[in-house]
């Protein structure tokens, strides 16, 4: 490994349609491409309107997300917040987390901290509007 790496995040596997979830949300893992040895980050989008297949959290690994195109709503536990474009989220282990995408589709980039085994899927509780 070299004192850096250069990729295009287009350019990655997109792990949500490797796993049948690809018609309206992407997810692009750029941790093992970029040689990265302790930080995970994914680019990821969601289709207009479209709602995130699952929720996820962490035990130990403290996320930031920050909104890159469109905009939507985030669903932390029971809360839910609006986004937009270059807003800047930090999550906290612990806490469950999802995407709904606007009218304008949703881009955000994610990292934090990789731990081995920390991230366990949820299913969708989105509270009533």
């Amino acid at each position: 490994m070299g004192s850096y790496t250069h990729r295009n995040l287009a350019d990655l596997d997109d792990a949500a349609a490797a796993h049948g979830a690809g018609d309206s949300f992407s997810s692009r893992f750029g941790r093992d491409a970029l040689d990265c040895e302790h930080t995970g980050f994914a680019l990821q989008r969601l289709a207009p309107g479209a709602t995130a297949p699952f929720a996820h959290r962490h035990e130990q690994a403290e996320e930031v997300y920050v909104i890159l195109e469109g905009g939507g709503r985030m669903l932390l536990d029971e809360e839910v917040l609006t986004v937009g474009r270059r807003d800047a989220i930090r999550v906290s282990p612990g806490v469950a987390r999802s995407f709904e995408a606007g009218p304008e589709g949703l881009e955000l980039l994610v990292f934090g901290p990789h731990h081995k085994n920390d991230g366990e899927i949820l299913q969708v509780q989105w509270p009533a509007a």
